[in-house]
């Protein structure tokens, strides 16, 4: 599933390619990757409507409209917003479930092989109400040490759980919640209200170090990740916990173990030094 810097690519590769685009016709091969309106009132509500900016919150990708309208996608695992000037792979093109037709001669397709994904047409109070819900930004300059603490210490569960719990701190996934605990040498299944003030430090400069790396890198690609051209992000080279079970720890040369009794997901960690 498309993480924090996953969407955030994406939504710098939109702003920069299709901000100020009007929209001049939708289409929508897959209803049911519709939320909040349908088909009709969808594209009752976009035809016309410009694209004045296209940006990130939690893990999902949010075009700002001039009628103050927005569309609202959350990828999930297979999707991808995709700009069309005429070239995409009919394999691609074929999985498309809704295509923004723009008026630049380009379009922007939302492509999901699965369709586990959404795409959600908000106004401004809904979109609130939403966002509202949703927890602390990892990367925005309010999310201190002392911030993340007090999020540690009002949960007794896995420390792993509360870092991908939405509610408390969005954008976190499995693979980035692997790399910045395995990178913190903390253990995933340390209750979160049992960290020490160094512990809590070491992990808010790991998450917020890993996270900006992986911006850079474009995200990790393993399957179905892919950016608003179609390309692939290169942070999965950089990773020293997730998809490396059965490999020597980088730190301590102990073999990785991976286990699945934290949270269900895969949770690969170094047994010798993350304790």
């Amino acid at each position: 599933m498309p993480e924090l810097p996953e969407t955030e690519t994406i939504a710098r590769d939109l702003d920069r390619a299709i901000s100020g685009n009007a929209i001049v016709d939708v289409r929508v091969t897959r209803k049911d990757v519709l939320r909040e309106v349908g088909a009709a009132t969808m594209r009752e509500r976009l035809v016309g409507a410009v694209i004045t900016r296209a940006w990130r919150r939690a893990k999902l990708i949010v075009l700002d409209l001039s009628t103050r309208d927005r569309i609202v996608v959350q990828p999930r695992f297979t999707g991808a917003l995709l700009i069309d000037a005429g070239q995409l792979p009919d394999e691609e093109r074929r999985y498309s479930t809704v295509e923004l037709v723009l008026d630049s001669e380009r379009s922007l397709h939302y492509r999901d092989i699965r369709r586990l994904g959404t795409v959600a047409l908000m106004n401004e109070q809904r979109f609130a109400e939403y966002s509202g819900a949703l927890g602390q930004e990892p990367l925005d300059d309010a999310f201190t040490v002392e911030r993340l603490s007090a999020i540690l210490r009002s949960s007794r569960q896995a420390v792993k759980r509360v870092l991908m719990d939405q509610r408390r701190v969005v954008g976190v996934g499995n693979i980035y919640a692997n790399e910045v605990l395995w990178r913190a040498g903390l253990d995933p299944s340390q209750p979160a209200a049992t960290l020490s003030p160094a512990e809590i430090d070491r992990l808010h400069r790991e998450l917020g170090d890993v996270l900006r790396a992986a911006v850079t890198a474009r995200g990790t690609s393993f399957r179905d990740y892919r950016d608003a051209s179609g390309s692939r992000g290169s942070f999965a080279e950089q990773l020293q916990a997730y998809g490396r079970e059965g490999e020597p720890c980088a730190r301590c040369g102990r073999r990785l173990i991976v286990t699945h009794e934290i949270d269900g997901r895969s949770t690969v960690f170094c047994y010798a030094c993350q304790r």
